[in-house]
C-alpha cells in the first residue's frame, strides 16, 4: 500500500483575497485586560492555557474588528476569549456533556439571576452585561437565537465525533455554519457599529447571498488552515478537508486544492453581489454598507492572523505563509 501522505500544499487564499487588512489601534490595551480577565477564572488546565496564550485571540477581534471603539472592541475580545472556554470543554466532551455545558452558557446568556455556581456561568455573565448595556432589541434578540443555534451545532459536532460519523458536504456545510460560531461573530457587528437592522434586512435574497458567502469564506479558510492541527489531535470530522475526501474520495493535496478554487467562486460572490444590494433608503443604506464592510474585514481578518500566530503552523507560522507546505504531525493514533 502507497504511504500515507505526510505534506501538502495550502491554497493561496491570500493573494486571491483582495480586501484590505486592518488593526484596532485598541488591541494592546484592551488584550491586556480581556486575557487577564478570563485567566482570573483559572480555567484552563496548564496544556490548555499555552494552547490559548499561544492562538493570540485578542489579535484576531483586532483585525476583524478594526473599526471598533474601546468599550466594544473590549467587549468582543471577550466574547471570543469566551467562546475559547465554550469550544476547548465541549472539544474533550461527548454529545450529552457537551449539551450540559451548552445550556449553562445559554441560561447564563439569557438570564442575568441564572447561577449554577460554574465559571462559565461566571464568564457569560460578565460578556453579557458588557454586550447588554449598548446591544439595541434587534441585535440582542438576534444574538440570542444565534447562541442557541451554535449550541446545538456544538452538541451536533461532539456527537458526530463520538460515533465517528462524516457528513456530506452540503449537511456539513450547514452544521459548519453554526458550530464554528461565525453567526455570532457577525452578529457582533450591530452591536460594534451602533446600528440596529431590521430583520427585513437578513431576508432579502441579495443579503443573504453576501452573508453565506462571507460566513463559508471564513470556513473553508479556517479548515484548511486548521487541518493539520486537528488531525493531530484526533478531530478531523468536523472540516471540510476531511469531509471532500470522504464524500469525493479525493487525496489530501486534490481536497486542499477544491478549497482553493471554492475560495475564488466565494469571493467572487460576495463581491458581485455587495454591487447588487437593494436600496433601503436612508439610513438604513449606509448601515447595510457597514455591516457589509464588516464581513470584509472579518474575511481578510481572518486570514492574516492565521499566520501571525502558532495556532495552526507552530513555529514554522511565517515559513509555512511563504512556502504554504505543511509537514503533518503525527495523528493522536500514531502517537
Amino acid at each position: 500500500m502507497p504511504s500515507p501522505q505526510r505534506q501538502f500544499v495550502l491554497p493561496d487564499l491570500l493573494s486571491a483575497c483582495p480586501l484590505k487588512g486592518a488593526t484596532n489601534p485598541y488591541y494592546q490595551k484592551a488584550a491586556r485586560e480581556s486575557s487577564a480577565w478570563i485567566n482570573s477564572y483559572n480555567i484552563f488546565s496548564p496544556q490548555k492555557r499555552a494552547f490559548f496564550e499561544r492562538g493570540y485571540n485578542e489579535l484576531l477581534v483586532a483585525h476583524t474588528y478594526p473599526y471598533a471603539d474601546y468599550e466594544q472592541f473590549r467587549t468582543c475580545c471577550d466574547f471570543v476569549n469566551l467562546l475559547f472556554v465554550v469550544d476547548e470543554v465541549s472539544d474533550d466532551q461527548n454529545g450529552q456533556d457537551a449539551r450540559v455545558t451548552g445550556e449553562i452558557f445559554l441560561k447564563a446568556m439569557a438570564d442575568e439571576h441564572f447561577s449554577d455556581g460554574s465559571k462559565l456561568c461566571g464568564i457569560t455573565h460578565d460578556f453579557r452585561r458588557r454586550y447588554m448595556r449598548l446591544a439595541g432589541p434587534n441585535t440582542a434578540r438576534r444574538f440570542l437565537v444565534h447562541c442557541r443555534d451554535y449550541i446545538d451545532a456544538v452538541s451536533r459536532e461532539a456527537e458526530l465525533r463520538e460515533s465517528g460519523d462524516v457528513l456530506d458536504v452540503a449537511s456539513f456545510t450547514d452544521l459548519r455554519r453554526e458550530n464554528s460560531a461565525i453567526r455570532l461573530c457577525f452578529a457582533l457587528f450591530e452591536y460594534t457599529l451602533g446600528i440596529d437592522l431590521p430583520h427585513c434586512v437578513f431576508e432579502d435574497p441579495v443579503f443573504e447571498s453576501v452573508y453565506w458567502a462571507a460566513a463559508d469564506l471564513v470556513c473553508w479558510a479556517n479548515d484548511v488552515y486548521s487541518y493539520n492541527m486537528e488531525q493531530h489531535k484526533g478531530h478531523t470530522g468536523n472540516n471540510i478537508v476531511t469531509v471532500l475526501m470522504r464524500s469525493k474520495g479525493l487525496s489530501l493535496q486534490s481536497a486542499a486544492d477544491y478549497v482553493g478554487v471554492y475560495f475564488n467562486e466565494l469571493m467572487h460572490r460576495f463581491i458581485e453581489n455587495r454591487k447588487s444590494l437593494p436600496l433601503w433608503g436612508g439610513s438604513l443604506d449606509v448601515a447595510v454598507d457597514s455591516y457589509c464592510e464588516a464581513l470584509g474585514h472579518w474575511i481578510r481578518g481572518n486570514l492574516d492572523w492565521s499566520f501571525e500566530t502558532q495556532r495552526y503552523f507552530g513555529a514554522e507560522h511565517l515559513t509555512i505563509r511563504k512556502t504554504r507546505l505543511v509537514t503533518l504531525y503525527p495523528s493522536k493514533a500514531e502517537d
